[in-house]
């Protein structure tokens, strides 16, 4: 039950009837509803609880959904999404058929571009202020971004047009001095020194054509009010820069910023984390890459680690307090972060190169130009690879191997375990002679033992995991534990062999000759994209040889998959154990 005056809007139309000195006290209630959400059903927490204030300011003094309000990345729109008709629904958020935990446009009018990743939001409000020109509209178009996403190299881009163009464009800036991790950069420190009132150089901002104010205090409501109504009548860019705290309102995010972005489940009166037993549970593959590169580092001086702003969620950070001279946190600059790393490898040095699998598309061109054509030996590790749940579309980690396996040069490899995943870093840094993208997933293992003896593997060599008579299952990664068990359920398991390929690029094509000899129904299955993924390959290699066999390919379909639970978003991609149990006993039921 939501009482107040928040009970009384679900539309920015209603918002506006209320009195100004009545919007602290609904800036109360909103936090207080966003804090008794997400403590239960999950979510990121600390990035909404910082602008409710600037939120409630924004579709009071502007007519949303005219005037089109952009927000960066999309972590702080919970407020947004409460005060504009999703009040009711907000406890789906992020949950299989609820709503998106970011911007959609297809959920709302008043969501005016989809977000996800970062530094996007001035470009496209600037693409609709130039749109809303040439039309003959007179509206306002606002880019809400913060000052980790501020430092990216498309950021600047976006503010370089911006300032030589008459736009009716406000960009706002909500400095809070943290991304996800705390900000980084020469910029994050020159924005620190205006804060403090240190910095005497010229204002970077003025000097590129905007017309700034501030800083100002973002949770002094009616400070914001007027100045927003002040910049109304401003024309051309304007910037505002505002001071917020993550997390504010709730004690523990604003002391812990970085474990309360995402805090999971918490109890929403004290504001303590409900921990889940790790005992006895098997590592996350970030832990595991996290906790190998520094034992690798330990006797290898040449190593590198190098993140895009994600030194927790990658778990760089073990090695960036064991060596700080040797790992780079970047920020958010996925293209630097690998050409970064090109750079080093010319040099004979050993990067890793860390970065989540949906955001190395933001660095393609530099994956091609930068490493893979000049045959640098960088070592890409790909985190949250394949179907990551929650966080949904902009998320998914499910292109990398159709858009990776196309470029010459890029050795391609997907561990299907922890100790896998441990020793293919351990043969990279031995040197491979080219560049090496390593794939996997978001959570769990599913070994506890796993800190075994570091193994040289083979390159390009798969290898059978279960013999099996009839039909062969070749699978690329950690997928293959959905295969293991559904062969074990199966009453005819001793039909089925088992092989994980391990390496999509270079195939092993000794083995493939083997299985197409011997086997005449083949059954692949990745967490990828069908088009172009591992599946494509194999077919590739039946065409190229003349094979007649049966393949089946079971992978993500050619859509964009949603938000959910991983096993919930796997069973409707049907790579599921139940899906993969059917799709055996299809194929092999003639045999019987």
């Amino acid at each position: 039950m939501i009482d107040g005056f928040l009970n009384t809007i679900n539309s920015p139309q209603e918002l506006r009837k209320l009195d100004v000195s009545e919007l602290p006290i609904l800036a109360k209630e909103l936090r207080e509803y966003i804090i008794n959400i997400v403590a239960t059903k999950e979510g990121h927490l600390g990035a909404s609880l910082g602008v409710i204030e600037l939120t409630i300011a924004l579709h009071y003094v502007f007519n949303t959904p005219d005037d089109l309000l952009v927000w960066d990345v999309g972590h702080q729109a919970y407020g947004h999404k409460i005060l504009t008709g999703r009040k009711d629904i907000f406890h789906t958020n992020r949950q299989l058929n609820g709503i998106s935990g970011f911007p959609k446009r297809s959920e709302s009018e008043y969501d005016t571009f989809g977000v996800g990743h970062s530094s996007t939001s001035i470009s496209a409000a600037l693409g609709m202020a130039l749109a809303s020109h040439l039309k003959g509209e007179n509206k306002h178009h606002i880019a809400i971004i913060g000052d980790a996403s501020i430092a990216s190299g498309m950021a600047f881009e976006g503010l370089n047009h911006a300032g030589v163009t008459d736009a009716n464009l406000l960009v706002i800036l909500n400095d809070n001095a943290i991304g996800i991790d705390p900000s980084v950069g020469a910029l994050k420190q020159y924005l620190t020194n205006v804060k403090h009132g240190t910095q005497k150089q010229d204002n970077i901002f003025e000097a590129l054509n905007f017309d700034y104010s501030g800083p100002i205090d973002g949770h002094d409501i009616i400070k914001i009010i007027t100045e927003l109504e002040r910049l109304k009548t401003v024309k051309g860019p304007k910037f505002l820069h505002i001071i917020t705290t993550k997390g504010k309102g709730l004690k523990q995010a604003e002391d812990n910023q970085v474990k309360y972005h995402a805090p999971g489940k918490f109890d929403a009166k004290t504001g303590d984390l409900i921990e889940k037993s790790n005992e006895n549970k098997p590592p996350k593959f970030q832990d595991v890459f996290g906790q190998t590169i520094v034992e690798l580092a330990e006797s290898n001086a040449q190593i590198i680690g190098i993140t895009p702003a994600m030194p927790t969620g990658s778990s760089l950070k073990f090695m960036m307090e064991r060596y700080p001279n040797r790992a780079f946190d970047v920020g958010i600059s996925e293209q630097h972060a690998v050409t970064l790393a090109a750079g080093m490898a010319t040099q004979g040095l050993i990067p890793f190169c860390n970065i989540y699998s949906t955001f190395l598309q933001r660095a393609y061109d530099q994956v091609i130009h930068d490493v893979a054509l000049q045959n640098l030996p960088v070592i890409f590790c790909l985190d949250r690879s394949g179907l990551v749940g929650e966080d949904g579309a902009t998320h998914h980690g499910v292109f990398d191997l159709a858009y990776l396996r196309c470029i010459p040069n890029l050795i391609i490899f997907a561990p299907r375990n922890e100790i896998e995943l441990r020793n293919i870093m351990y043969t990279a840094q031995l040197g491979l002679n080219h560049p090496i993208a390593i794939r996997y997933p978001r959570g769990r293992g599913n070994i506890i033992d796993w800190k075994k003896p570091f193994e040289k593997i083979e390159l390009g060599k798969g290898i059978q995991l279960k013999e099996g008579k009839h039909l062969a299952i070749l699978s690329i990664g950690f997928i293959a534990r959905h295969v293991d068990q559904a062969i074990h359920e199966l009453s005819n398991s001793n039909a089925i062999a088992h092989y994980d390929m391990r390496f999509v690029k270079p195939l092993d094509e000794v083995l493939l000759h083997k299985i197409f000899t011997i086997y005449e129904t083949i059954i692949t299955i990745e967490d990828g994209v069908k088009k172009g993924g591992f599946g494509s390959a194999i077919l590739e290699f039946a065409s190229e040889h003349d094979y007649k066999n049966t393949v089946k390919v079971l992978g993500i379909e050619d859509e964009f998959i949603e938000h959910g639970t991983t096993q919930e978003l796997q069973h409707l991609s049907k790579i599921n154990v139940t899906h993969i149990k059917n799709t055996i006993q299809k194929l092999i039921q003639p045999r019987q």
